[in-house]
């Protein structure tokens, strides 16, 4: 009985990422910018796991009510000097819902880049804390 609890608990939060990363541009293909591969948790510092430990994006994307608007794409979430729009894929930020992103994602908007660089006073990294601005 135990097992089918940690199995059904288990689908359950997979299935809550995609929900999310559906909700962003490029949001399946944001890069790790503390290795290689893609970071599937894009609104946690756990790039694997959804925990309650949320980077600034994590933060922004929540407070905007986790959906893409104009304003959370030209927002600088991690303060690395980029947008999230430009980090994301959409620098004009026209971007909807089940649209092609203008571009690629180039960097991970609540994660800042590249790691070790930070330009606003506050904490960020990936799996804990990597620069303080």
């Amino acid at each position: 009985m135990l097992g089918l609890l940690v199995l059904f608990t288990s689908v359950a939060v997979t299935l809550c990422h995609p929900y999310y990363r559906d909700r962003i541009p490029n949001g399946h293909f944001v890069p790790n910018p503390c290795g290689s591969g893609v970071w599937e948790a894009v609104g946690h510092f756990d790039p694997l796991h959804h925990t309650h430990d949320k980077n600034p994006f994590g933060m922004d994307f929540a407070a905007a009510g986790h959906m893409w608007t104009a304003a959370l794409c030209a927002k600088d979430s991690d303060g690395d000097g980029a947008t999230n729009g430009v980090e994301l894929g959409d620098p004009t930020c026209v971007w909807t819902v089940g649209a092609d992103p203008t571009g690629s994602a180039t960097g991970h908007p609540g994660i800042c880049n590249p790691v070790g660089s930070c330009s606003q006073a506050f904490y960020c990294g990936c799996h804990g804390h990597n620069c303080v601005g």
